[in-house]
């Protein structure tokens, strides 16, 4: 593990790290360009070249005897380990979901309703590379169904075989999602975006990929919504004197699981310091003179996962503002984030937690405003109205409000 000196130190290789070039803009754009001309035909193509699976149209859909035969391959215990993830995830989303109306009525005949509609289609994008995140089914699909989102999509790369790996369909039969596709990379995030003659288009894609699918995802955005741009998975780790070593150090490795996974270890003890140097870890080590230094370095990282390793963890919570998830105490490691405690795992990474959000059910619900003025209450904002509008030289602004007081 590399030991940085200051904060400006860490702050220049976190972003040398973060934005590092790729060069691929031009094909993912290639590749959005041909799905949206040639629909199922490019799909198929793509699924081949990728993929090394050769598809018929048909075949894009997965049946529902496919989703069913899948739990023949599951163990019960499995299956029972994935229900009550999903109960934990389902319970936190439904206390945390908004009331749908609010409504503001005034006495003088001026009434303002902020209405939450769900989206009515939205597409989840279920990684299958290296390892299958079953886990991101459940953690992006619950808050879409309890944010009242009627149709929800699948997508997800085959296997050598043409199947859908086994775990991904059973959680998603658990769910009660009929519609999945064996489809992945930039060309899943077009078809979903574009629409094609099998896969019809969505209003948001939610979902963790490479870095075609996110370059992807960043293209297409304004035709759909996107949840965020994901990157790498990142914790950061802040540990006072006495913190228990081989915890902070099992929780690094774990986040080195992950494809470019990325710890940091921020810490007032030369104890600690020196036991990580000895570490082969990828990550970075900052010794700080205080805890209060600590939340700062935190707030300028904005890290996804933040892990405090302190005697009295909640003492600096209200001096952190940005971070995806905070894991309070040394008996909550990120794992229980990942798979378990409740919240989602789609978290916002590279230092965007300074702006976006985890995701929740306000991800899937639009605000539409509503308005409604008696000719009085008209009549004593008139003036008012007036004088803004002139000053922008809306005329007609002022003699749509004018003809209606005078008739």
């Amino acid at each position: 593990m590399r030991v940085v000196r200051n904060l400006d130190s860490l702050s220049k290789a976190l972003l040398k790290k973060r934005n590092r070039k790729s060069n691929i803009t031009e094909k993912v754009s290639k590749i959005l360009k041909d799905v949206c001309e040639r629909s199922d035909e490019a799909l198929i193509e793509y699924t081949k070249k990728f993929d090394k699976v050769k598809l018929l149209p048909k075949e894009l859909r997965v049946s529902e005897g496919e989703i069913s035969a899948a739990f023949n391959e599951l163990d019960s215990s499995i299956i029972s380990a994935f229900k009550v993830a999903i109960d934990n995830v389902t319970k936190f989303y439904k206390k945390e979901a908004p009331k749908y109306i609010k409504r503001i009525k005034e006495t003088n005949g001026k009434t303002l309703i902020n209405r939450y509609i769900p989206l009515e289609r939205v597409g989840v994008y279920v990684p299958a590379g290296t390892a299958p995140l079953v886990s991101t089914v459940y953690m992006s699909v619950i808050p879409a169904l309890v944010a009242g989102v009627k149709e929800i999509v699948l997508t997800t790369p085959p296997r050598k075989d043409k199947s859908v790996n086994p775990f991904i369909l059973a959680v998603a039969s658990l769910l009660k999602i009929k519609e999945i596709y064996r489809v992945g990379g930039a060309q899943a995030i077009a078809a979903m975006s574009f629409g094609t003659k099998t896969i019809k288009r969505v209003d948001k894609i939610v979902g963790p990929g490479n870095e075609f699918v996110t370059e992807a995802k960043r293209q297409v955005f304004g035709k759909v919504d996107i949840d965020m741009l994901a990157g790498p998975s990142e914790v950061v780790i802040v540990a006072s004197r006495g913190a228990n070593i081989d915890y902070i150090v099992t929780d690094l490795e774990a986040q080195i699981e992950h494809h470019n996974g990325m710890g940091i270890v921020v810490t007032n003890s030369a104890k600690i310091i020196k036991e990580l140097r000895k570490k082969k870890i990828t990550g970075f080590a900052l010794r700080v003179k205080y805890l209060e230094e600590a939340c700062e370095v935190v707030n300028k990282i904005a890290p996804e996962h933040l892990e405090i390793f302190t005697k009295k963890p909640s003492k600096i919570l209200s001096k952190i503002r940005n971070a995806g998830a905070i894991f309070l105490g040394e008996n909550t490691p990120t794992a229980l984030g990942d798979y378990t405690a409740g919240p989602s795992h789609v978290l916002p990474t590279g230092g965007s937690a300074r702006f976006f959000s985890s995701l929740s059910t306000k991800e899937f619900l639009k605000e539409i405003h509503i308005i409604s003025y008696t000719k009085k209450a008209l009549q004593e904002e008139a003036a008012v109205l007036e004088k803004i509008a002139s000053l922008e030289g809306m005329q007609k602004h002022i003699e749509s409000v004018k003809k209606r007081l005078a008739s």
